[in-house]
């Protein structure tokens, strides 16, 4: 006999297997696409589901690799065993993981409506495969269906759709990037230079013989991949070989310097003042950084002169990704007047605020003396900055990449500054749209003007594109002072290259076969140029495709040297050239020792044509953080609904700012205050209420014992400034100005962390949500009623944001309501619109309905509709009074342009409520720290 008690487990195991054969002989067999691509008309699914507990929605990449396999699920439906349907994109799915970006409702990655084939979905999922989206259905539907393809922007991708009950592993890295820039290819070795199959034209040659010229320095190196104009470092094939070369301009023959250079891969270098030595980059193995060595002409007195720093190691094991080594390079050097040398470093820890990866690292402009000592950062940048070189009157030329309150991708433009790091200033660019990209910029001899490379910013382009003069002396900020050498060639878009037809037609391209391609200008003259040129026919990335070539003023070319086993690239004369004046540094050592600089504004009204002399009271200033390689999370969930920023601080707001306090303003509009060195610096021109009447859409880096004096609001280069009314400004008779608080940061309202004397970091939930909570969410809770009304200003967390803010973009985006003032020319998270310049009044709290309304002014933006709704909603809210420091907390936040998140560190999504680092409180010292204490990391 069994024991009762027995028995009973027995019948129970029973029990639970055959449930388990049942429920298993209920789940549904997978259905499958064939493979779609973006011309396939949408696949309408119908799945019987038979009441499984889980649905697996599949997009697997086709054949190729995952390159713009965009895939979308259209009117994605479940049903019930009533019939009832329930749309998903109301359901959060248990898990979800996809190939780029983050799984998207109801919008694609531009933000747009999901449109496949012509047909648009107001209702989708939008996930980039390889994705899968996992749901837990506990048996409660019958049937699945939807319409599945591909977003029209997605080109050339191709996916299948699968639906499943069960789960398939998540493909590699390296499986779904197969075929990719990044990816392993087989590449034939490449020769020794006098080994190499050479085809040398003799009459090229004698064009630069003419000039004095007898041999030329290049690169023998394999075409790199990288996909962005700045990320040669970051994740480009590596293809060792080559090295730096001699040519011969008499005899025609090549020569390689030193052949021990061949083990690695060198990208750029610089040739002497006395034509004696060259200084390069070198990357000895895949899994090291570059670094700087220096060689003579001969071969001889090979010299490293920059190692990885004492913590390399740990940054590789910290911070290293699939296929980059994720530690320190150092890049592009060029030699200064002074004997020393400027490079570009990642040594800064800085990561691209726009990559949704997080796996692109910022270079930074660097300089050290000649023999490595004494290395320090000459700029403070949130963006990749590249390619120096010295311009006639001793400063160093450079292309710099920001944006501030404008869009992402553009705005990479020509910057010079004193080789001491002082005085940076705009050369040429900074509200150009196209190109995107000013690469490689040189001083032509004898004259004013400048060459350098126009390009896209990526997807393809490892910075080829077309050459461009311009003019210093002409409008820095016009297109028209662009003279495009290279004529049938352009960059008219965010990605790939534009060629013009027979008929003199722009059409783009992505494989830069229909043309020449360009890199590396080097000018002899005004009519004479060294490049690095792809012929027409051959790819972008041709391994051997690019040699070197001489063109006129007009982009007629003739072939100089071809390689047909490897590229060509940087074609340097190996003459000696005047040394151009040292400038000499005037920093104060004692306030160097406090690390402040001191900014003298001679008069805020020039260049604010409408604004009346007495209205600007204070100057805010504020303070770009570039995100530190500390804030990186390993976790690819964590994300704002955008494809351009791993965790976005606000919408259409990818950087963080700290606001460093505020300074008066005299009556004749000067002002002299100190401000804090070494850090990317933005003003800010307040009226009484402290709100912003014009923002400086750009930052500037100050160095520690550097006075500069500027002129007015939207001073360009070709400003002239302006006298004083009086003998001196106002400003002159006073002591130097420190920072000071706003009355709202003394009162007592805001209280916290952030806070920490006139420095501050913005917080929407501790800041902006506790006045919407006193004044607002009586009213204001969603729940529909009489007094009420459904717009939801709660705090509850509501994806990367909260319900509040979710809820008040709707209006703020209304072009007819604004409720956060115009933000269209300062949405960071676009690609390439358009950098124009922005009036006073025209943003910031100004513009705001919601500021126009509560402070009882007219709203100041040009629309009739936007002030008519201030109106209405004063009209709406008659018993609502906000106090001076709520009103001033508001403002403030808004002409920040209204982040929500204070720093890169965190945990924000809601799906993270209650572990460990949760949206944390940061104060203005950690928000910019570089390396942060454990309670930061993962």
């Amino acid at each position: 006999m069994f024991h009762p008690m027995v028995i009973y487990r027995v019948a129970l195991i029973l029990i639970i297997l055959l449930n388990a054969v049942q429920s298993q002989a209920a789940a549904f067999p997978p259905v499958k696409t064939d493979v779609l691509n973006v011309n396939s008309p949408a696949k309408a699914l119908d799945v019987p589901l038979n009441g499984t507990s889980d649905l697996y929605l599949v997009a697997t990449f086709g054949p190729d690799n995952y390159d713009y396999d965009q895939a979308a699920w259209g009117v994605p439906t479940l049903y019930d065993t009533d019939g009832n349907a329930v749309d998903m994109t109301t359901i959060k799915p248990f898990s979800s993981q996809t190939g780029w970006g983050t799984m998207l409702i109801n919008k694609d990655h531009a933000g747009k409506p999901v449109k496949i084939c012509g047909k648009t979905y107001e209702k989708a999922i939008y996930a980039h495969a390889p994705s899968i989206l996992h749901y837990k259905l506990d048996g409660k539907y019958t049937r699945f269906t939807a319409e599945v393809g591909l977003v029209e922007s997605a080109k050339n991708g191709t996916v299948t759709f699968e639906v499943r009950p069960d789960p398939v592993p998540y493909p590699s890295k390296a499986v779904y990037m197969k075929g990719m820039a990044n990816a392993p290819e087989e590449l034939k070795p490449v020769p020794t230079a006098d080994k190499a199959p050479i085809i040398f034209n003799a009459s090229a040659a004698k064009r630069l013989l003419e000039k004095g010229i007898e041999e030329i320095v290049f690169i023998r190196r394999v075409t790199l991949t990288s996909n962005h104009v700045y990320t040669d470092h970051v994740n480009s094939r590596w293809a060792p070989g080559g090295g730096l070369a001699i040519l011969n301009l008499k005899t025609g023959k090549v020569r390689d310097v030193n052949p021990v250079l061949a083990d690695g891969v060198i990208n750029r270098f610089d040739v002497s003042f006395d034509a004696k030595k060259i200084v390069f980059d070198w990357k000895r193995s895949n899994q090291e950084g570059y670094r700087i060595y220096e060689i003579n002409v001969d071969g001889t007195g090979l010299k490293q002169l920059t190692f990885p720093p004492e913590i390399e190691d740990a940054l590789h094991a910290r911070f290293a990704t699939a296929g980059y080594h994720r530690g320190t390079d150092d890049m592009q050097p060029c030699y200064l007047p002074d004997g020393g040398i400027a490079f570009i470093s990642t040594r800064c820890l800085f990561s691209v605020l726009c990559d949704s990866g997080d796996n692109l690292t910022v270079s930074n402009l660097y300089r050290m003396n000649a023999d490595g000592s004494n290395m320090q950062p000459l700029t403070f940048s949130a963006l990749s900055e590249q390619s120096p070189a010295v311009l006639p009157d001793g400063r160093i030329l450079y292309h710099r990449w920001e944006y501030v309150d404008k869009a992402a991708g553009n705005v990479k433009a020509l910057w010079a500054v004193n080789p001491d790091g002082t005085n940076s200033s705009e050369i040429y660019g900074n509200t150009i749209t196209f190109p995107e990209s000013m690469m490689y910029p040189r001083p032509i001899p004898g004259t004013t003007k400048i060459v350098f490379l126009g390009a896209s910013h990526c997807c393809p382009n490892n910075a080829m594109g077309t050459v461009i003069v311009i003019d210093v002396k002409d409008n820095v900020r016009s297109p028209e002072t662009m003279k495009y050498i290279t004529s049938d060639v352009a960059t008219f878009h965010h990605n790939g290259f534009h060629f013009k037809d027979a008929e003199g037609n722009w059409y783009r391209d992505m494989t830069g076969k229909p043309g020449r391609l360009f890199k590396d200008p080097y000018p002899i003259n005004e009519n004479l140029f060294l490049v690095s040129c792809k012929p027409e026919g051959l790819m972008w990335n041709d391994p051997a495709g690019y040699a070197l070539n001489v063109i006129d003023g007009n982009g007629v070319g003739e072939l100089l040297l071809k390689d047909d086993s490897v590229s060509c690239w940087l074609p340097y004369p190996l003459v000696a050239r005047p040394v151009p004046p040292v400038r000499p540094s005037l920093l104060d050592e004692n306030l160097a020792k406090e690390n402040k600089a001191v900014v003298v504004m001679t008069d805020v009204y020039t260049g604010m044509d409408g604004v009346e002399r007495g209205a600007v009271k204070y100057l805010r200033v504020m303070e770009q953080i570039p995100r530190s390689w500390s804030a990186r999370k390993p976790f690819h969930d964590d994300h704002a609904g955008t494809t351009h920023a791993h965790s976005a601080i606000g919408a259409g707001h990818l950087a963080v700012r700290i606001q460093l306090g505020i300074v008066p303003v005299e009556e004749d509009g000067s002002a002299r205050f100190y401000v804090p060195a070494d850090r990317a610096i933005i003003f800010q021109a307040l009226d009484k209420d402290f709100r912003a009447i014009q923002t400086e859409r750009t930052y500037v880096n100050f160095r520690p014992g550097e006075t500069r004096a500027c002129v007015g609001c939207h001073e360009t280069p070709n400003n002239a400034p302006t006298r004083s009314a009086g003998p001196q400004p106002q400003a002159m008779g006073k002591p130097v100005a420190e920072l000071i608080p706003q009355p709202n940061q003394t009162s007592g309202f805001l209280k916290g962390a952030y806070l920490d004397g006139p420095q501050m970091t913005f917080d929407y939930e501790r800041q902006i949500q506790p006045i919407l909570d006193r004044n607002c969410v009586s009213c204001h809770y969603g729940t529909p009623g009489e007094g009420r009304s459904t717009l939801d200003l709660t705090g509850r967390p509501d994806g990367t944001y909260s319900v509040s803010y979710n809820s008040m973009k709707k209006l703020a985006d209304d072009e007819n309501k604004l409720l956060w003032g115009n933000r269209k020319e300062r949405n960071e998270d676009a690609a390439s619109n358009g950098i124009e310049y922005i009036p006073p009044y025209q943003i910031c709290s100004p513009s705001s309905s919601l500021s126009a309304w509560l402070m009882d002014k007219e709203c100041t933006f040009d629309s009739e509709a936007v002030k008519q709704y201030a109106r209405q909603l004063k009209a709406w809210h008659p018993n609502v009074t906000l106090t001076a420091d709520e009103l001033l907390t508001l403002n403030n936040w808004l002409d920040d342009n209204c982040p929500f998140h204070p720093s890169f560190f965190g945990k924000l999504h809601e799906k993270f409520q209650g572990e460990d680092n949760y949206r944390p409180v940061v104060t203005p010292a950690e928000c910019r720290d570089r390396d942060l204490p454990g309670r930061f990391e993962y």
